[in-house]
């Protein structure tokens, strides 16, 4: 404890060491023996890891010692809690400090972390689940001092999955801009070396540095380096690489924030779906969240933004945010090179279509009708609905509307 002591700058050396001797005061004879090595070893583990310079690394020995003590020692638990309370911040080394550069492959010299400063253009779009289970962890970081004083941390680890282009990326750089942190991205195409024993040094390196650095760590792609032990097809260097990964995330810091995605979640090893304290499933976007996206990405550049997010609603159902905000960019691309209005662009992208259900494109085809912006005929040749379905179909709306 007084390393503890000494490596924080606390001045309560004297309460310490009387709440050290306390323990061995406590401790009954015949179990003085197996208690004594007991502290002895955390203890030497503590000095090897202090004498080390990670101060992380030192926290997290602390943290396990107020759950080890916290029932039958309630004192040194509340001590410790106020040590690391009382702990200086470390400042991350890619604000102020140029001599930590990012770890580099040591063959390649490729950086093995990509920093991502770049801002989101907006807010990401998230059902209403995932948005709850963001601001919990928001909540918790502003919150920190509480949960310690009940003997709990902040979350730290946290997976997403879901198909491409769902909004996994946009998730994790949404939260490190809350949490004004640095976002650092796994380089999969770095990290892989032709060496395998260097791949395992590889994560280590990275892993390492994001413990020692405040910043949100994304490991996107987490199944091309955590695949399942039990795949015959795999070797036995890759399948050691898991239980790499699985030591270093069981050890991550409380202070620090770990985020991994991926978009096939049945090849993931079992035991990694344990290490996660939050796991978030990204779906496609809802019919809103469609109209919501494309009123994000034209409302500026086309009148009657509101209706046409709607009728694109229909196009673009069953795909993903980011082909969605591909076909409007060419859409608006394809604009500005014609110089056509970018609603005859959009009109041409409607008429395309895409693969919609009979009662699907009826209901399409009188939105078009109802809008004002195109009449029956034209309805009918852009959706392939007969003008006679389609009136009858706005009679129905009119009935029930009235």
């Amino acid at each position: 404890m007084l390393i503890c002591g000494m490596y924080f700058g606390h001045r309560k050396m004297s309460s310490e060491i009387y709440l050290n001797s306390s323990i061995y005061r406590s401790i009954e004879p015949t179990n003085m023996n197996s208690k004594v090595n007991e502290l002895s070893n955390d203890f030497i583990q503590l000095a090897r890891t202090a004498l080390t310079g990670r101060q992380q690394d030192v926290q997290l020995l602390i943290h396990r010692a107020t759950k080890k003590f916290k029932s039958s020692h309630p004192e040194l638990t509340e001590s410790l809690m106020a040590l690391l309370q009382e702990s200086p911040t470390r400042t991350t080394p890619l604000r102020k400090h140029a001599e930590a550069p990012l770890p580099v492959d040591l063959d390649s010299r490729l950086q093995l972390l990509r920093l991502d400063n770049g801002l989101p253009e907006h807010e990401p779009i998230l059902t209403e689940k995932i948005q709850a289970s963001l601001n919990q962890v928001l909540s918790e970081r502003k919150n920190t001092k509480s949960l310690m004083k009940h003997g709990l941390t902040p979350t730290k680890t946290i997976l997403f999955t879901g198909p491409p282009g769902v909004g996994k990326t946009m998730a994790a750089k949404w939260l490190a801009l809350k949490l004004g942190r640095p976002l650092l991205i796994l380089d999969l195409a770095a990290v892989m070396s032709s060496f395998l024993g260097r791949t395992g040094n590889n994560i280590r390196f990275v892993l390492d540095y994001a413990k020692n650095t405040e910043c949100v760590l994304l490991l996107d792609e987490l199944d091309a380096i955590a695949k399942r032990r039990d795949d015959n097809t795999e070797i036995g260097e890759l399948k050691r690489l898991v239980t790499v990964l699985l030591q270093e995330i069981d050890d991550w810091p409380s202070s620090g924030m770990l985020i991994a995605a991926t978009n096939h979640p049945a090849l993931l090893d079992p035991a990694i779906w344990r290490r996660f304290e939050i796991v978030l499933d990204f779906p496609n976007p809802t019919y809103q969240q469609i109209e919501q996206q494309v009123t994000n990405l034209v409302g500026s550049n086309l009148e009657n933004v509101a209706v046409w997010s709607k009728i694109l609603g229909f196009v673009f159902a069953g795909l993903s945010f980011s082909e969605i905000e591909r076909q409007v960019n060419l859409a608006r691309k394809l604009s500005a090179i014609d110089e056509q209005p970018l609603e005859e662009v959009i009109m041409n992208l409607v008429s395309k279509g895409a693969e919609l259900s009979k009662d699907q494109k009826t209901e399409l085809a009188v939105l078009l009708y109802d809008s004002g912006i195109v009449s029956q005929r034209r309805a009918q040749e852009i959706t392939g609905i007969a003008r006679e379905t389609i009136r009858k179909n706005i009679s129905k709306v009119k009935k029930i509307s009235n």
